[in-house]
């Protein structure tokens, strides 16, 4: 197909985003052709907006329009307690259950030797950095149950063991409301691991 130019440079910037592909490129592009043309400068004021208003915090990492974020500067927050996340979006799901009182430390990413990925290339070296602060008693490690997850996990850990500090896990396994018959091996494994006393 051959779209004029404006059409085909929309089309080529919606596939720079995750799980877009030609076909829902070209969809959304088209859908913006028939918007208001007020609802496509409020779109594109908004995507100008992530970029000229928000930051990371200097200190855990997420999200932010003022340094420190909200949750850093927040003197009600647990300081012995921070929960390790990959993503920044973990911090929000994490916040939305409103049970975790504590710190929050932003990886923004995780170990993955094939894709190139080191210790170095997230946010490791500032985690050591805070773990300097002598109220910090407990590190909860939230990465993914996924190979690169775990591998953080396990690389963290061993790095602060020797300070002495409590390191915990997220449990893994069973969904509430779960069947068994619709669990993976890994996840039943898990539950079976970490299973606990009634």
């Amino acid at each position: 197909m051959h779209y004029p130019a404006p059409i085909s440079k929309l089309i080529d910037s919606f596939m720079k985003l995750p799980g877009i592909g030609p076909k829902t490129a070209a969809r959304l592009a088209f859908y913006v052709l028939n918007m208001k043309e007020e609802d496509v400068v409020q779109f594109s004021k908004s995507l100008m907006d992530v970029k000229r208003d928000l930051t990371f915090c200097s200190t855990c990492g997420h999200i932010t329009e003022v340094d420190p974020c909200y949750i850093c500067k927040d003197k009600e927050r647990d300081r012995s307690v921070i929960c390790v996340v990959q993503e920044t979006k973990d911090v929000i799901m994490m916040e939305r259950m409103r049970e975790y009182k504590g710190l929050y430390h932003v990886l923004h990413g995780a170990i993955s030797p094939m894709d190139g990925v080191g210790p170095e290339d997230i946010n490791v070296p500032q985690l050591l950095e805070r773990l300097k602060d002598e109220e910090v008693k407990e590190i909860i490690m939230a990465t993914n149950p996924n190979i690169e997850g775990e591998s953080t996990a396990m690389y963290i850990s061993r790095l602060v063991k020797p300070l002495g500090l409590k390191i915990t896990r997220l449990a893994h396994g069973l969904p509430v409301g779960g069947d068994l018959e619709y669990a993976d091996e890994v996840t039943l494994s898990k539950a079976m691991e970490f299973r606990t006393e009634l």
